[in-house]
């Protein structure tokens, strides 16, 4: 049976690395590279022609392969507001924040699956082909209303639940919170409608790991008894 002090090295050791804040910063940055690439290649309309898939795949593709690599930092950016929170976590909002983070990245994910499947299939057949099908139409759609829709929304119910967090837990300033709040208030409203609403999360996330980081940095470091 573990003794109690076998417990304590253990947590010592895996101590989370005051640096860690700078996974959101990252995931902020890659998002907003990703959208850039995205928006450059891919008109916004969810109807438009597709002449995409003939010219600037390869820029697309560049997007696609960084989108696992936001997840990851956004994952671990998850993992730095629980450690913040430590002992104060809450049940409700923690499993609310928690649960709206992986459904965000499983419908980032899944959009970024359908586009490249569609820019898989077409480069095996005629792009001409591809563009007039049904099934380009089908996925196009899909794409949009998965990312414009419920990845947005998703990302609006993670910034309410931890803004509310933020406001009863003090480990942010409350300014933070009510950007959060005025934020999440346009993607819940506007989502289907404001183009940009894809890049408010990553503002969120930048503004809040800048603060966790210079924070962080701040506080002197503890020597071990």
């Amino acid at each position: 049976m573990a003794k109690p002090e076998d417990d304590t090295l253990v947590h010592a050791g895996l101590k989370t690395p005051k640096s860690a804040a700078v996974a959101g910063i990252v995931f902020s940055l890659l998002m907003f590279t990703i959208f850039g690439l995205l928006r450059r290649s891919i008109p916004a309309d969810p109807l438009e022609s597709g002449a995409w898939l003939a010219t600037d795949t390869k820029t697309i593709a560049l997007a696609l392969n960084l989108v696992p690599f936001a997840g990851v930092a956004f994952l671990w950016f998850i993992g730095v507001l629980r450690d913040r929170l430590g002992q104060q976590e809450d049940r409700f909002f923690a499993t609310v924040f928690f649960g709206s983070a992986l459904l965000f990245l499983a419908m980032l994910f899944a959009a970024a699956a359908v586009i490249g499947a569609v820019m898989l299939l077409a480069s095996i057949a005629e792009p001409n082909e591809v563009m007039s099908s049904a099934i380009f139409r089908f996925a196009r759609a899909t794409a949009y209303i998965l990312n414009n829709v419920y990845a947005t929304k998703m990302a609006a119910v993670f910034m309410i639940s931890t803004s509310t967090v933020v406001i009863y837990t003090g480990i942010a300033p409350r300014w933070i919170a009510f950007v959060g709040y005025l934020l999440a208030l346009v993607l819940l409203i506007g989502s289907y409608y404001i183009g940009w609403g894809f890049a408010v999360l990553p503002v969120w996330v930048f503004l809040m790991s800048v603060h966790i980081l210079m924070d962080n940095l701040r506080r002197p470091q503890k020597l071990d008894a």
